[in-house]
């Protein structure tokens, strides 16, 4: 991730947070009291989230010391321990929430992606993400994503035209679409086709698209429509895909599976925090 991207977004969700100061931390505690969290699993999945405990606690305070046990994309058993922070009481309690919230968030998607990769044994498809992450939290989202072995789709509006059915329905057609946009782009932006029909499919063929999005598509449809795509263009099922029957698109013979449910609506990875009194200095 980049790290001064990353520091920003932090600063925010700390300043969201903590306001004008720790109320209960800052009452109960001196401020040198001295601790240390380890933070563990208590369930299994795939961990992400080793650069949010480091830059975070750091940003809130330099001299806190952390201590990373488990890479992102590592497997976690329950009880497995994950980091060790340690430093000032204060500081550690003020960070933790925010911290915590964002690794579990994080290593759930992970979770999730590795899921769908496994379901994929044995298939040439390779499961993917799509814009349907939470905004803000975008790269931090999609980074999860590859951390559980998947890839990510487009970053934004910006690295790829995806001509879905409401910009073909304002352009007229498919044909329209796809030609006014190749007529304003350089040659190493590609074109994504959204189709529904075998009509669609074959005009977006011949429109000369880089990739055919089949949305909506059973997988026994996308199976009967597939010959009909030249090897150059890739191919790609989304809508109404669910780690339930993945199975069943991967054995279609597509080739790129996208996937909104990895982002929108992942469950969050159960991890907490022991918490170990030092005393003060």
């Amino acid at each position: 991730m980049n790290k001064i991207k990353l520091q920003s977004m932090l600063k925010q969700f700390f300043n969201e947070d903590i306001g004008d100061g720790d109320l209960s931390s800052e009452l109960l505690f001196s401020p040198t009291e001295q601790g240390s969290f380890t933070f563990y699993a208590k369930e299994e999945g795939i961990f992400c989230g080793a650069e949010i405990i480091e830059n975070g606690f750091t940003l809130l305070d330099s001299s806190l010391k952390t201590t990373i046990l488990k890479q992102d994309g590592e497997k976690l058993n329950k009880g497995d321990e994950i980091a060790i922070i340690e430093g000032n009481l204060r500081s550690l309690l003020t960070g933790e929430r925010v911290v915590l919230n964002l690794i579990q968030r994080m290593s759930g998607i992970a979770t999730n992606a590795a899921n769908a990769v496994l379901l994929t044994e044995g298939t040439n498809a390779k499961i993917c993400d799509t814009r349907k992450t939470i905004p803000g939290l975008r790269m931090l989202d999609k980074y999860a994503v590859r951390s559980g072995g998947a890839f990510n789709h487009r970053s934004g509006l910006y690295d790829c035209i995806m001509l879905k059915d409401n910009h073909i329905s304002f352009a007229g057609s498919i044909t329209n679409a796809v030609k006014t946009a190749k007529a304003k782009i350089g040659h190493t932006v590609k074109i994504e086709v959204e189709i529904e029909t075998k009509e669609q499919l074959l005009e977006a063929i011949e429109a000369g698209a880089d990739i055919i999005m089949f949305d909506n598509r059973s997988p026994e449809q996308i199976a009967e429509w597939l010959p009909l795509v030249p090897s150059h263009i890739t191919t790609e099922a989304s809508g109404g895909i669910t780690l339930e029957n993945l199975r069943s698109y991967a054995e279609s013979g597509i080739e790129w599976i996208s996937l909104g449910a990895l982002t929108h609506s992942v469950k969050a990875l159960d991890i907490s925090a022991l918490v170990k009194l030092k005393g003060a200095l």
